[in-house]
């Protein structure tokens, strides 16, 4: 064959060496599968302790009822009952423990998050998710002050 042959498969093979030996140099010696399977197998080996002391920051609605019975009765019965507690008030990492509350913030942004009106006929959300046109439906008013959030009523959405 002629180096016009040659000349491209060198530079593909010199790539795939350059690449081989990179890899062997930046990814960690304890990296790879560590499992039965490629799903949940790729981790560091040494990471495990680190993440087995890591503090979880989420609780269910459980850990809230306790304290907030009447809140958590509310929502269940209403087209919230899905949403878990922390999706809008935030982590209670160490809620009450820290003396702060999880009030929300009531801005109009937090509830756009999962109303805002997308124009997207295949993502069927509207079907499942009242849609609000945030420039036509009280632009500029918190919705907090027309809907109760722990029990919005539907009619009104």
């Amino acid at each position: 064959m002629r180096n016009h042959v040659w000349r491209p498969f060198i530079v593909a093979a010199a790539a795939v060496v350059i690449l081989l030996v990179v890899r062997a140099w930046y990814v960690p010696e304890d990296f790879g599968v560590h499992g039965r399977n490629f799903t949940y197998g790729f981790h560091r080996l040494s990471d495990i302790d680190f993440w087995a002391g890591f503090k979880v920051k989420y609780r269910t609605r459980e850990y809230c009822r306790e304290c907030h019975e009447e809140n958590v009765a509310s929502i269940l019965d209403s087209p919230h009952g899905a949403i878990q507690c922390e999706n809008c008030h935030g982590p209670a990492i160490d809620h009450p423990d820290d003396d702060t509350s999880l009030a929300i913030t009531g801005s109009r942004l937090l509830c756009l998050r999962c109303h805002a009106f997308l124009p997207y006929p295949q993502s069927n959300r509207s079907d499942v998710i009242p849609p609000v046109v945030s420039d036509d439906h009280n632009p500029g008013e918190n919705c907090i002050v027309c809907h109760n959030p722990h029990n919005p009523d539907p009619e009104e959405m």
